[in-house]
């Protein structure tokens, strides 16, 4: 019957049809957890992506846990100490906009990964050696050298989870992430003072030395976050190939004169994450000795209560992030978190309740905060942008974060601590109404910011069948063309003098339906 049928093909002068085209080739059948396409691999891959910056953060706050001792073995004052952290921001002003531009069009997510955490582990080291050297400029170079890598690191990482996990539970991907870093932040406040106090006993005396080998200590996170990018660079590579996907190649062209194109949306969204994170971190920065003057706590009490914005965080940030999936509303959260973060500040401000509410109460605004406003800048930029726009955020924040830290340290010199929270409650309330705006903007415009989950996800269907049905329209359209093609010279010469009416030889003769034009069968 085959065989009949191939003949026919030949006598009407017709080809096989061709093979389906963009039908992905057949493999063989994977184990869950070596099929990237199977939750088992990917929770593998998350649980890379979470460790991916544990030794950054564990890192970046080793000054706050530290405070002390760095002030009195380094012997500098609160605003050479804070300059620690000015130091840190300055470099990703510009290096974290340019860190997701080559993420996206030089490196490539995996290179770019690699080459970043190589730069915290570098800027540790240098870090270390400062105290070992009792030379403060050497430290504050490595705080330079450290933030080179440690900002981009994030950029690539949040790149990493929407490459994976878009459309698939991102906003708890973003929580789990967030949950994880702020347990390498929760470790290094409770553990490096006793690390110190170890090995301040192990030689015997106090100074420089001691801070020296105690930093290089801390380092050993970076390391192995280092090791977490290799693999993970080999898995994503690996999923590349399997799934027949090639990654960064979207056929846009990212111009660096994209940044002017930015929604209004996406701006208000820098403007709320500078505002809010400059009333957190440089509050944390200088929280273990506000607590111990203002409220008489002893050292270790200090510590603790500086560090429960981070110990709330770790469990509550996954616990947020399924709640924005199922119920989504990004900005009504985001206004909610705002509203609880400023009500924190105003009673360390201007009361002497127990701080550890006030603490727990900013804890869980920051977790709810982190988990509703991230995500929203891949609902409002196309995906191929997604790293640029990420590493802008970034960008805007640590200029704002390299500024606050300067000023607080003059202010808590020249004012005091009261004037301090005042100055964090304003930028708080600068937040909420970046926040107000963003809600109107996106009522006005019919945005998606604020959607139910239901409706978003109603939405993304949608679209998914109009781009198949797009798709299938062009296959047809191509294949149609394709049978008006002629097939060859010799087809072409038999079906000019079909339509002549010519006799073909007997060697050519087929039925004459087959060749002849609509008027001659009239």
């Amino acid at each position: 019957m085959a065989a009949l049928e191939e003949e026919e093909r030949a006598l009407l002068g017709e080809e096989e049809p061709p093979p389906e085209r963009d039908a992905p080739p057949s493999r063989k059948p994977l184990s869950a957890l070596c099929d990237p396409q199977r939750l088992a691999h990917r929770l593998v891959v998350l649980a890379l992506m979470c460790f991916l910056g544990f030794g950054s953060y564990f890192c970046y706050d080793n000054p706050a846990a530290l405070q002390t001792q760095v002030q009195g073995d380094m012997k500098v004052n609160t605003a050479q100490f804070m300059a620690l952290y000015a130091w840190y921001s300055w470099p990703n002003v510009v290096l974290c906009f340019f860190g997701g531009f080559l993420i996206d069009r030089v490196f490539g997510i995996r290179w770019g990964t690699i080459i970043f955490s190589t730069f915290v582990c570098v800027g540790q080291l240098i870090f270390a050696l400062g105290a070992v050297f009792n030379a403060f400029w050497l430290m504050e170079a490595g705080r330079f050298v450290f933030g080179i890598g440690g900002e981009s690191l994030a950029v690539a990482q949040n790149t990493y989870a929407v490459s994976w996990f878009k459309g698939k539970e991102l906003n708890l991907v973003f929580g789990l992430q967030l949950s994880m870093a702020r347990i390498g932040s929760t470790v290094n406040m409770n553990i490096m003072g006793w690390v110190y106090s170890r090995i301040q006993d192990l030689l015997g005396s106090t100074g420089h030395t001691t801070l020296g080998i105690v930093l290089l200590i801390g380092g050993v996170t970076c390391i192995f976050s280092l090791l977490c990018a290799l693999f993970l660079a080999y898995l994503d590579r690996r999923a590349e190939k399997i799934l027949c996907k090639e990654q960064g190649k979207t056929g846009e062209v990212i111009k660096l004169t994209d940044v002017k194109d930015f929604s209004l949306s996406l701006w208000l969204i820098f403007i709320i994450c500078v505002c809010y994170y400059v009333a957190i971190f440089p509050f944390i920065g200088l929280g273990k000795v506000f607590f111990i003057e203002k409220f008489k706590f002893s050292s270790q009490e200090a510590s603790a209560i500086n560090s429960i914005v981070y110990v709330i965080s770790a469990p509550l940030s996954p616990v947020f992030g399924f709640l924005v999936d199922k119920f989504g509303r990004n900005i009504s959260w985001v206004i909610c978190s705002v509203v609880i973060t400023l009500a924190s500040h105003v009673m360390l401000a201007f009361t002497f309740w127990n701080p550890w509410i006030a603490m727990c109460l900013l804890g869980i605004a920051y977790s709810l905060l982190a988990c509703a406003l991230w995500p929203m800048v891949a609902f409002v930029v196309p995906e191929h942008q997604l790293g640029t726009a990420y590493g802008f955020m970034q960008s805007i924040q640590n200029l704002g974060l390299a500024v606050i830290a300067i000023a607080a340290g003059m202010i808590l010199d020249s004012r005091g601590y009261l004037f301090l929270e005042i100055f964090f409650s304003a930028c708080v309330c600068l937040s909420l109404i970046a926040v107000v705006m963003l809600y109107f903007v996106n009522l006005i415009r019919g945005g998606d910011l604020n959607w139910s989950a239901k409706r978003r996800e109603k939405f993304q269907k949608l679209a998914e069948a109009e781009a198949e049905r797009r798709e299938k329209i062009r296959r047809q359209n191509e294949d149609d063309l394709a049978k008006l093609q002629p097939k060859s010279d010799f087809s072409l010469r038999n079906r000019y003098l079909s339509r002549l009416g010519a006799q073909l030889p007997d060697n050519y003769a087929c039925p004459l339906p087959a060749l002849a034009h609509r008027s001659v069968l009239k």
